[in-house]
């Protein structure tokens, strides 16, 4: 993995230094709302296949991104490989870090990055349906509506029953985006 950088973010491989940091997003109700219905984590009872979702800073796929100019902590982005072609897209913000467009900036030069250096041919990622934000994200980035499926859950939480929405990108219609 590589350093990534955009206008405002800079992106590197996480390390275990980041694990506090990672861990405080999970603190947050608001940015785990979709995720577990806000409930706080039990950091005891992880799963320790969780790292898609639960990184602590030694996972191969995940990036931190802090802002360039000063340093500071905006959240996580990864490109975790389903196989050796398709790559699913995450990520996580601080909630002061919502609205201003890192999203989609830190988003976007992961999904570069998976197509030009990482030998993806395909980029997905998934959402709850009733996430808005998120598939605004997806959507801003290049990635369509691909199916909505539905989850039973143990417990669910609000708006399961809506499903959860997948997205994707082809290296194709990636390469189209970029001849624009």
């Amino acid at each position: 993995m590589t350093v990534l950088q955009t206008m405002r973010l800079t992106l590197r491989p996480c390390c275990p230094s980041d694990r506090a940091d990672f861990m405080s997003l999970e603190r947050d109700p608001e940015v785990m709302r979709f995720l577990n219905g806000g409930h706080a984590v039990d950091h005891e009872k992880i799963d320790p296949n969780a790292t898609f979702l639960m990184p602590r800073g030694t996972e191969p796929h995940v990036w931190t991104a802090r802002r360039t100019a000063n340093g500071a902590f905006v959240g996580w982005f990864c490109l975790w490989p389903e196989s050796e072609t398709v790559a699913e897209l995450g990520y996580r913000l601080r909630r002061t870090e919502w609205g201003q467009g890192f999203a989609s900036e830190g988003a976007s030069a992961l999904v570069d990055w998976g197509f030009r250096s990482g030998g993806y041919d395909k980029v997905v990622a998934t959402t709850m349906a009733v996430n808005h934000a998120s598939r605004r994200v997806m959507e801003k980035i290049g990635l369509t509506y691909a199916r909505t499926v539905f989850v039973d859950r143990p417990d669910p939480i609000p708006g399961n029953e809506h499903g959860d929405v997948w997205y994707e990108l082809a290296r194709t219609d990636w390469n189209r985006l970029r001849d624009r």
